[in-house]
């Protein structure tokens, strides 16, 4: 099956990523930006800055990849398009993967724990599957929709409020602002919450249990991606009735037994241990 294929050499592939991104005592090797003067700039540990970082360190790698699997590398178009970058095989156009780069940082107060992120829109393409509305191919030409993850540490010690500047000759004493990486490679239903990602937005909420999402353990992975697709292209749009009047379905519990299905393949999201 092509898309198992993928999945397994994607999963090899990020397996030799923790040597390329850190050092031996893991941590990160970016430290921040080199002028022409010779002068690094340090970087601030706020994830926006850091996940877009860390998707440019790893992108050349992702090339090798690509090229190496016989696929063609495309970008989205536009910074809100999905996914972040489209891989198509080149011998047969028909054939395409999603990957979209997932970063996010442990819980300090529980380690176990992370921050969690979005998996992407439950809107228009999502719904309708051969609509081009913000998304590089129509949602149904992709054989699958896979994240590639980052799951890292924030530096306690390398909190810097703003940029400072350095000579080059005191690399080796800027801190890392993250450290103490863990890469997944999965589809993005198996490691999918029932509720939304973030604020007002139609984003996919993930789950944030460390260990489910390195082994694939989201609230779907028993049911399955149908019922994935099921629960969230119809979100928050079916309204059932209740003894106090009516309510809109916003739970995976609520929509299985809507459909009456069986609510004990549901897998419960962990949030402490």
């Amino acid at each position: 099956m092509i898309k198992k294929a993928f999945e397994e050499k994607l999963k090899d592939f990020v397996k030799e990523l923790q040597k390329y991104i850190a050092t031996n005592d893991g941590q990160w090797s970016i430290k921040g930006f080199v002028d022409v003067c010779q002068n690094i700039y340090t970087i601030s540990n706020d994830t926006k800055i850091v996940s877009k970082i860390l998707e440019i360190h790893l992108f050349p790698k992702i090339v090798e990849f690509a090229q190496a699997n016989d696929y063609e590398v495309v970008l989205a178009e536009h910074q809100n398009y999905y996914p972040d970058v489209s891989l198509v095989k080149n011998d047969d156009k028909n054939i395409k993967f999603a990957l979209d780069f997932k970063t996010t940082y442990r819980k300090p107060d529980n380690p176990k724990m992370c921050n969690g992120f979005t998996l992407g829109s439950h809107g228009k393409y999502f719904t309708d599957r051969r609509s081009n509305k913000n998304i590089q191919f129509p949602y149904n030409e992709y054989q699958g929709h896979f994240c590639l993850g980052i799951i890292y540490d924030r530096n306690p010690n390398a909190r810097i409020e703003e940029t400072k500047r350095y000579p080059l000759e005191e690399l080796k004493n800027i801190a890392s602002v993250i450290h103490n990486f863990q890469f997944f490679a999965t589809e993005k239903w198996k490691i999918a919450s029932d509720k939304g990602g973030s604020g007002n937005t139609a984003n996919i909420g993930s789950i944030n249990n460390i260990e489910d999402i390195l082994n694939g353990k989201g609230m779907f992975s028993k049911l399955g991606e149908e019922w994935f697709d099921d629960y969230w292209m119809n979100y928050n749009q079916i309204t059932i009735a209740t003894h106090d009047g009516t309510k809109k379905i916003r739970s995976l519990k609520e929509f299985v037994e809507y459909r009456k299905g069986d609510t004990s393949l549901i897998v419960p999201q962990r949030s402490k241990e």
